[in-house]
């Protein structure tokens, strides 16, 4: 299978679920100690996430986002489509990076971080025996410009043999020069093909950085996922230095998070914006992103909350896993 399955048509498909906040007991996101269960068990979250799979298929969502490193998202997500007859959704996960946190909150360390070769087979393998047939998209991890995944051939030559079987290769993005890696992974070919076909990066209206990468991406031909819309959270909270965001929530008669992931969609490169709900309720919300219109001068009044990059991401960096 492929990511090329995703049938974009409808607005609501436009949106994906990424289950990075379910799939494990701690994450970095804003407010997570109010959204999750007292008792974060295997199964408390494992319901948790058919609960959010269930109401986001319902809402005609056909896009599901994992990774290794999400705790037992994978297993999570591989349990669902086998209890639910959902042969439309479409599957994609990640890796380069192995949880290590044991199901504690307070681990010293969450993930560690290995985009060679060795880590890809075993990685695939893992995610193979949970997904099977049913992965469409394999992505590296939060791709930077200094990972040796951009200068190594011998991966590249086991990323396309992947992709020979029907799958399509990918990459997500991270950090202040996304933009940077994005060009470069751009430029990768195996005999003379390109090597990726699909860029998942962060973009929300805080941190717009990589949109000019993003475009080009979008220009070749790559499938543009958007993840960290909701920036984890900030900008569902309210805040003063939030205003004119809440401004044009109240001008167009939609939830805040809803707006600021219609700015996401309003992106003429933009393919599917992921939701990172935690509870069905944020998931609601989220999904009236795609009945949301907005002007041209909203989205330019929303281009005043910006921030550095760096200053983004250095700030990121300082929010605690809980």
């Amino acid at each position: 299978m492929s990511l090329e399955r995703l049938d974009l048509s409808s607005p609501a498909a436009r949106i994906g679920l990424g289950l990075a906040a379910v799939g494990r007991p701690g994450y970095i996101n804003v407010r997570r100690d109010r959204d999750l269960p007292a008792e974060r068990t295997v199964e408390a979250l494992r319901e948790r996430t058919y609960e959010l799979l269930d109401a986001a298929y319902a809402a005609g969502v056909r896009y599901a986002d994992a990774a290794r490193s999400y705790g037992r998202a994978e297993e999570f997500l591989a349990g669902w489509l086998g209890a639910r007859d959902v042969p439309d959704m479409v599957v994609g996960s990640k890796w380069g990076y192995t949880y290590t946190a044991g199901w504690r909150v307070d681990a010293a360390v969450h993930e560690t971080k290995d985009h060679g070769p060795a880590t890809f087979e075993r990685q695939l393998g893992e995610t193979r025996e949970l997904l099977g047939e049913r992965l469409d998209l394999y992505q590296i991890h939060s791709l930077t410009v200094e990972s040796p995944a951009l200068t190594d051939t011998a991966l590249h030559r086991r990323l396309a043999g992947l992709a020979a079987t029907g799958v399509t290769v990918g990459f997500s993005g991270s950090g202040p020069r996304q933009a940077d890696a994005i060009d470069a992974a751009l430029a990768i070919e195996v005999d003379g093909v390109p090597l990726f076909r699909s860029v998942q990066a962060t973009w929300n209206v805080l941190e717009p950085s990589a949109g000019r990468a993003l475009a080009a991406a979008c220009a070749a031909g790559c499938q543009v996922i958007v993840k960290e819309a909701m920036a984890n959270g900030r900008l569902a909270e309210p805040s003063p230095e939030l205003g004119v965001l809440a401004e044009v929530a109240a001008e167009v008669g939609a939830p805040q998070d809803a707006v600021a992931l219609a700015a996401v969609l309003h992106q003429p490169w933009s393919g599917v914006v992921l939701s990172g709900a935690a509870t069905t309720a944020q998931l609601a919300t989220n999904l009236a992103a795609a009945r949301v219109r907005l002007s041209d001068d909203q989205l330019t009044r929303l281009a005043v909350l910006v921030e550095p990059a760096e200053q983004y991401w250095k700030h990121r960096a300082t929010l605690p896993w809980q």
